[in-house]
């Protein structure tokens, strides 16, 4: 089952999160063409992302880029969803292979854009997801109905979309090889809170160590669903 938001949008507000200041400028002006939002917020971290949506409720669609200093592959874009479950998301990403793609949507994107595209194409995707449909650029395949690959990616993204912001934060910590005492100074929490979650993370991923946590967490990578070189 494919994780994704079938909000309805209203003339509320908007937030583009992309660290290249021209490209945040321009998806504003975008934005403010395409439809009538009373304001449009900027953040150019995943962390700034989180501290907007938190501050102001009327957000309602998000575009976001994937690729962001302070995430890795599309946890960012889990850890989105979940801190607004209600909110449009639509990635605009200059990597918009059918692989790409898929599993953005399987993370809980309600739509996918190419950053090179047309405004006229970021016009559809509003319209679709407003109407509480998924929105795919022309020529997507699904590339699950080609072949028998990527089933550990959908299964490790369902997994990994359970986990609430505060889990996938320590998820990131151990993935960088930190103990739990070390998790616990770096985020300001008891030792005894992060072995808490810790063992609600592993029972989420179902998965009994440390290290299969990891390997769960690493099929949701870039390297493995960016499209492979000969």
């Amino acid at each position: 089952m494919q994780h994704r938001a079938t909000s309805q949008i209203a003339a509320g507000n908007a937030l583009v999160v992309d660290d290249h200041p021209l490209f945040c400028d321009a998806l504003t002006l975008t934005l403010r063409s395409i439809a009538n939002f009373g304001e449009i917020h900027t953040a150019g971290t995943l962390e700034n992302a989180l501290e907007a949506v938190s501050a102001d409720p009327k957000i309602e669609m998000i575009i976001l880029d994937l690729n962001l200093p302070d995430v890795n592959g599309l946890d960012g874009l889990i850890r989105l969803r979940n801190a607004t479950p209600k909110a449009a998301i639509v990635i605009a990403s200059s990597m918009s292979d059918n692989r790409m793609i898929s599993r953005a949507l399987q993370a809980g994107a309600n739509g996918f854009v190419p950053k090179q595209a047309q405004r006229a194409v970021f016009q559809m995707a509003y319209d679709a997801v407003k109407a509480g449909q998924p929105f795919v650029p022309e020529g997507y395949i699904d590339p699950n109905g080609q072949n028998g690959e990527g089933g550990n990616q959908e299964d490790a993204l369902q997994r990994l979309s359970s986990l609430t912001n505060q889990q996938a934060r320590i998820l990131n910590l151990i993935c960088e090889g930190k103990l739990n005492k070390q998790i616990a100074y770096d985020l300001s929490i008891a030792e005894t809170t992060v072995k808490a979650h810790v063992t609600a993370i592993m029972r989420k991923l179902g998965v009994h160590s440390r290290t299969q946590a990891v390997l769960i967490a690493q099929e949701a990578n870039f390297n493995r669903v960016l499209p492979t070189t000969e």
